[in-house]
């Protein structure tokens, strides 16, 4: 081969090399331009999503006011300053669908159809539903529940047919309720609710509080697993939805001194219980009162249930079931 054929190739060759170099310095010019616009992208939405929060006075986890989508629950006046003093029942509802045959608990499934007639049945009679944050509002700072008689609807453990056959009934009617969600709850495949359906309802003006992690009787837990059931449960919650999570529900309904005192110390306003009667704002806002809706209440039972359970008790300073 002569000088000449060498001297072209080496040519040739540095030539090539520059344009590789080239095309990766434009390839990396183009990464890098992606990049800023992907970043000022979600800058923009993080923005927008911000002053939407703030015009809408949606409650963060740091405890700013929160105005469900879509509720008529409370009245939306402002506040009087002067503390409601109105009692208010708590209703404890599980799975909104028929027992299947082996059931282990067949009472906690009211069938679609008899949840939507008991709904009905306490419309005609004056209820209508807000959420333990909107009662707290009133106890404490006066914010009007609206005219009539107002009533919490709890719905516990995670269901998925508190999404499929609750929600809608409660839409129909201008409802909201309260989801007290359990993190480890059934998967969605074994009817339990999805995260875009806890989202749907958040969407939809329910309030999201929680049960813990799991269903593991609070009172035999060590510190530092209760800790997690109750404090880390909130901040999950917290970080996952955007939402406050104010209310803890004890599962199975147990409680005591130390699992009081755990509560109180993550920062919940208050703890539903078990223990049937109504929310008065003279108890210990961390044992409200709830009344359970077995299945096969009638409407009319169902408003029977309620008149014969107003003067109940403050529920007992510690409960195991027993």
């Amino acid at each position: 081969m002569d000088i000449e054929t060498r001297r072209a190739r080496r040519e040739e060759r540095r030539r090539a090399a520059r344009r590789r170099r080239a095309a990766a310095l434009i390839a990396l010019a183009a990464a890098l331009l992606a990049l800023v616009v992907v970043l000022a992208t979600g800058s923009l939405g993080s923005s927008q999503s911000t002053r939407q929060t703030r015009s809408t006075g949606a409650r963060t986890s740091t405890g700013t006011e929160h105005a469900p989508a879509g509720s008529s629950g409370a009245g939306g006046g402002a506040a009087t300053g002067r503390p409601g003093t109105a009692a208010v029942p708590i209703l404890m509802y599980h799975v909104i669908a028929a027992p299947p045959a082996g059931a282990p608990f067949p009472g906690l499934y009211v069938p679609p159809q008899e949840f939507a007639t008991q709904m009905r049945a306490l419309k005609a009679a004056g209820w209508h539903a807000v959420t333990l944050d909107q009662v707290d509002s009133y106890w404490r700072r006066g914010t009007p529940l609206g005219p009539g008689k107002p009533i919490v609807l709890t719905f516990d453990n995670g269901y998925e047919s508190q999404y499929t056959n609750a929600l809608p009934v409660l839409r129909r009617l201008g409802w909201v309720a309260d989801e007290n969600i359990q993190l480890s709850g059934l998967p969605p495949s074994q009817g339990g609710l999805g995260q875009a359906e806890i989202r749907a309802l958040v969407a939809a003006g329910w309030e999201l509080d929680t049960q813990g992690f799991s269903h593991a009787d609070l009172i035999k837990l060590g510190a530092e697993r209760l800790h997690y059931e109750v404090a880390v449960a909130r901040s999950v919650l917290q970080r996952r939805y955007h939402v406050p999570v104010n209310w803890f529900c004890y599962p199975s309904g147990h409680y005591d001194a130390t699992v009081l005192a755990s509560v109180r110390a993550a920062g919940y306003r208050g703890s539903t219980t078990v223990v049937p009667g109504w929310a008065h704002t003279s108890d210990d806002p961390y044992r409200l009162h709830r009344l359970r809706v077995l299945g096969g209440t009638s409407p009319q039972g169902l408003l029977t249930q309620l008149a014969g359970s107003r003067t109940a008790p403050q529920a007992p300073a510690s409960y195991s079931g027993v």
